[in-house]
């Protein structure tokens, strides 16, 4: 029996991580076609102010406060989780922490691993399981030059371009 209940949880924990990932699709598209966040033209992350801001081309701004769930690193496939990072700010491993809880819940070492191999898809899952707990609005993947920063974000504020 012992070994029928850790597979149900195992197969609970990944059609979590599928759902999760399908809910932050339909996010990423309503994001899109509200305010259009794939055409951001920069990014920056203020950590002590806890806020994203997304600027376009036109001079119209998208903030929202933020959350880093952790890095990716595309040269040797690893993703540092931002509950353990040491250039995160405390206020800003919130969500990462909750992924951290549920994969110490559902025995998911990936989720409770400082430093996870994986590819940048499954990075991409890890945010999306925090930010469905963290309850975030959206997340995004932050490309930096060198790893990949990947965060959730909450209500977004829209500035008006400048005339």
């Amino acid at each position: 029996m012992a070994g029928s209940s850790a597979a149900h949880s195992a197969d609970d924990a990944q059609a979590y991580v599928q759902q999760s990932v399908g809910g932050l699709q339909a996010q990423l598209a309503a994001n899109d076609g509200l305010w259009r966040l794939s055409e951001a033209a920069s990014w920056s992350v203020d950590q002590d102010q806890g806020q994203i801001t997304f600027s376009f081309d036109n001079g119209k701004r998208a903030r929202a406060p933020v959350q880093i769930i952790g890095t990716y690193n595309p040269a040797n496939g690893t993703f540092l989780w931002g509950w353990d990072h040491p250039s995160v700010l405390p206020p800003l491993r919130q969500h990462a922490a909750l992924a951290k809880a549920w994969g110490e819940q559902h025995q998911q070492p990936q989720y409770t691993t400082r430093l996870v191999r994986c590819t940048e898809e499954e990075a991409w899952a890890f945010t999306a399981v925090a930010a469905r707990l963290g309850g975030a609005s959206g997340a995004y993947r932050a490309r930096s030059g060198g790893p990949i920063v990947f965060v959730s974000f909450g209500t977004i504020t829209l500035d008006a371009p400048k005339p």
